[in-house]
């Protein structure tokens, strides 16, 4: 059959690829699967028990949930089929941002996982004039519960029209609108059809590597990232569409184990978490004392004074994968096939890193916009350092001033009425402009530099590519979070949060009384000069002007619940700075 709707793909799983475990998920701490015609009756029933609702196409559902979970595929299929339009939430918001995206978006529905999320929605609830009802995943004393529908779509004799209304459900027709998570003002609903996301799919299909011995029965994903982005969902689609059985991580607490039971073929990443888990790696193995010890320090300098990507050779790097790598491998379960990164820019550091221990990572980029894959790289054509060769469905262009600019099928058409930014997004000939720097290099690998937006200028007329420089800084095994600040000012300078833990042990090692609590160590003088050691060998790696001139330790952890980070672990620079902006103005020497 031939895909061209988001609902053509379950079909096709069922078709081609028919399986007793197409999305597991652990309740009550236990792995349940859903089967690929389970899930198909399942969505066909909630797709009935909609109709039965009065639910039309073109109408808007919200779905929002703390961890992703086979409901939400469900529902998501369901919705997609009879041409009702998705809205995935990030459960992290603000209720203020709820509250203006259900109004932007008006919405009828929402569907939500549990208790808390359903305490959120109910507090702007009164202020939605569209809002109808609100179904929970969970079993909740007093709440209408998402079994409701399906039991209202258990009658099959109005099945015809499901069918009827999956037949008139055109390519061009919005499937989806996704918010952004609003770094800056207000989110901005992108409006992504059919055809934007199943263009992406299948350009990016050629991309995944398969192993020739392994069946697509036996062929796992663990799904950790937020499924209301679109990298993780776009993923989603692509191993629905190869077969592969999805299962639903937990938390990120509990990941490590998850990836221990699942032992998982593929897993999507974020640069966070693989700095997470070589930090992880890096504290077992620097603590294990004795010949262990030795023997960790002495592979990890072997692998790290390679510059490009090759398999053991030589006796030295035979035995270091034996002892060392080997056990890393074990630590993602064992059977990684690859990672797929995205989000942000990874460090090419941990990238060559992780390749030549035998896990690979294929590094690649996109926007909400793109739906999102623009450039991925593959294991034909890979350069560690660069996103990849754009997909062949895509033309990516680069402007005079570096922007890259891209067109193509999986490009949005607008923002959620918001003509006035739509127009401002695109070129004069229709290219979407997506606010990064970068160039493609001879052999075709596209290499981002920066974020336009985050690029900015000190005072002298220079200007400053934040990311890059705190890419190098996150190598610090005392630097837990990073950021480059200096927009008019005379110098660049940089907030730093420091690793905290490792700072508490280093203190212990060496004597030192630096506190307990992230306030106490923060105040620590010796560990200030500490890091600014660090910061000046990081120093010795840039230009004059782009060198880092004074540090300020912030007093807590920078995380999603703070504001501090997006969903995915991106910095949300302008809440950091305010947060802030005491110790700002302490670096500038401004007057409070």
């Amino acid at each position: 059959m031939t895909i061209k709707r988001l609902f053509d793909i379950p079909h096709h799983a069922l078709e081609n690829f028919p399986k007793s475990d197409m999305f597991v998920t652990k309740y009550q701490g236990e792995w349940q699967k859903t089967s690929t015609q389970e899930f198909v009756n399942q969505g066909n029933k909630i797709s009935r028990g909609l109709l039965k609702l009065g639910i039309k196409p073109g109408d808007k559902i919200a779905l929002i949930t703390t961890n992703s979970r086979t409901e939400w595929a469900v529902m998501d299929f369901g919705l997609s089929q009879i041409g009702v339009v998705s809205v995935p939430v990030y459960p992290s918001i603000s209720p203020e941002d709820y509250e203006f995206i259900f109004n932007n978006a008006e919405i009828k529905y929402c569907f939500v996982s549990d208790k808390e999320l359903l305490a959120k929605v109910m507090k702007i609830k009164h202020n939605v004039a569209s809002l109808q009802g609100v179904f929970t995943f969970d079993q909740i004393t007093g709440a209408a519960n998402w079994k409701e529908i399906l039991d209202l779509g258990e009658d099959d004799s109005t099945q015809i029209e499901v069918e009827d209304l999956s037949k008139a459900i055109n390519t061009q027709d919005l499937a989806t609108l996704i918010y952004t998570s609003g770094t800056t003002g207000k989110p901005k609903g992108v409006m992504l059809t059919h055809e934007n996301i199943v263009s992406n799919v299948l350009g990016s299909y050629p991309r995944i590597p398969k192993k020739k011995s392994l069946d697509y029965k036996d062929t796992r994903v663990l799904s950790f990232l937020p499924i209301c982005h679109i990298f993780e969902r776009m993923l989603f689609y692509l191993f629905q569409y190869n077969g592969f059985s999805i299962y639903f991580a937990e938390s990120i607490e509990k990941m490590g184990e998850n990836v221990r039971e699942v032992k998982p073929h593929y897993m999507s990443v974020v640069p966070r978490l693989v700095e997470k888990v070589y930090d992880k790696i890096y504290n077992t193995g620097s603590s294990a004392g004795g010949l262990k010890q030795k023997i960790f320090f002495w592979a990890l300098n072997l692998i790290q004074k390679k510059k490009e990507v090759s398999k053991p050779s030589g006796l030295a790097e035979i035995i270091a994968d034996k002892l060392v790598f080997k056990k890393w491998r074990e630590g993602l379960g064992g059977e990684i096939i690859t990672l797929v990164s995205g989000s942000a820019a990874l460090s090419t550091r941990l990238n060559l890193m992780f390749q030549n221990a035998g896990i690979p990572i294929l590094e690649g980029y996109g926007l909400t916009e793109t739906s999102p894959v623009i450039s991925v790289n593959s294991f034909g054509k890979m350069k560690v350092g660069t996103v990849g060769h754009p997909l062949d469905n895509l033309t990516v262009k680069i402007q005079e001033d570096g922007e890259i600019t891209v067109k193509g099928p999986s490009v949005f058409k607008a923002y959620f009425k918001n003509e006035e930014q739509t127009k401002e997004t695109f070129t004069e000939d229709g290219f979407f402009k997506t606010g990064d720097i970068g160039h493609i290099d001879s052999e075709g690998f596209l290499q981002i530099t920066d974020r336009k937006k985050e690029m900015f200028k000190t005072s002298g007329g220079k200007y400053i590519a934040p990311q890059m420089i705190e890419n190098l800084a996150k190598a610090s095994k005392f630097i837990e979070q990073v950021m480059v600040v200096g927009d008019g000012e005379k110098m660049p300078c940089a907030f730093v949060q420091p690793d905290f833990e490792f700072a508490k042990n280093w203190a212990m090692r060496n004597n030192l009384n630096i506190g307990s609590t992230p306030q106490e160590i923060a105040k620590s003088a010796e560990l200030k000069e500490r890091i600014e050691k660090e910061i000046h060998n990081i120093n010795e790696h840039l230009g004059n002007w782009e060198q880092i001139k004074k540090i300020e330790l912030t007093p807590e952890v920078w995380s999603i619940e703070a504001g501090l980070l997006t969903p995915t672990l991106k910095l949300k620079r302008k809440a950091v700075k305010e947060k802030f902006k005491d110790l700002y103005d302490k670096m500038y020497g401004h007057q409070n």
